[in-house]
């Protein structure tokens, strides 16, 4: 049984196949560019399964195409998913904010009152005095997750909004912050659900 039976063939060719083309490219785009974040951030797991699911969905699109050679729509549904899968993939990785960031900032005046509103907020950090051109500089460094690094930035700004500071993709932290981390979360967990001692 033909899946389009009864519908024109006119709509069929022109509307319905070159439509299903451009959502299988934002589809197998989106899961791409997904991929390679994942990779870059050293994932095993969920990295070869976007693989897979992207290949399936990009064999399905083509086929469609190469079976509509002479069908204009098909190549722009082609060129116009694979464009909407990369402003996709890119708004979808950015609402996940994976991963951690390397902030580092640069003040040339005392540091001690952006240091303490930094500590205050949670945050570690590692303070160095430096020299720059111009004399003695303050270096901060911290790792932050990505999902906070917007907070992180607008006390930078408050404290100075002329601050240098720059902020780099981390691909891992190494286990003893990670063990620091879970050391928190179980500290936090103990204030809410206090163990019980047994009888």
């Amino acid at each position: 049984m033909d899946l389009f039976e009864g519908i024109h063939p006119d709509i069929v060719e022109w509307i319905i196949i070159p439509l299903l083309i451009f959502l299988a490219r934002i589809c197998d785009v989106t899961l791409g560019t997904l991929r390679i974040i994942f990779i870059s951030k050293g994932d095993k797991v969920i990295a070869p399964v976007l693989g897979f699911l992207e290949v399936l969905i990009w064999l399905v699109a083509i086929t469609q195409v190469m079976e509509n050679l002479s069908n204009v729509a098909s190549y722009l549904a082609w060129a116009g998913g694979f464009a909407t899968g990369n402003f996709l993939g890119l708004r979808v990785e950015q609402k996940l904010a994976l991963g951690q960031m390397v902030v580092r900032v640069i003040i040339a005046e005392p540091a001690d009152e952006l240091t303490n509103r930094l500590k205050g907020h949670g945050y570690r950090l590692t303070r160095v005095d430096a020299h720059g051109t111009n004399g003695k500089v303050t270096l901060l460094f911290m790792i932050v997750k990505r999902k906070k690094l917007d907070k992180v930035l607008h006390i930078i700004r408050d404290y100075n909004p002329q601050a240098f500071y720059s902020v780099e993709d981390v691909r891992s932290v190494s286990e003893v912050e990670r063990a620091q981390e879970n050391q928190q979360r179980r500290s936090n967990l103990r204030k809410f659900f206090p163990l019980r001692k047994g009888k």
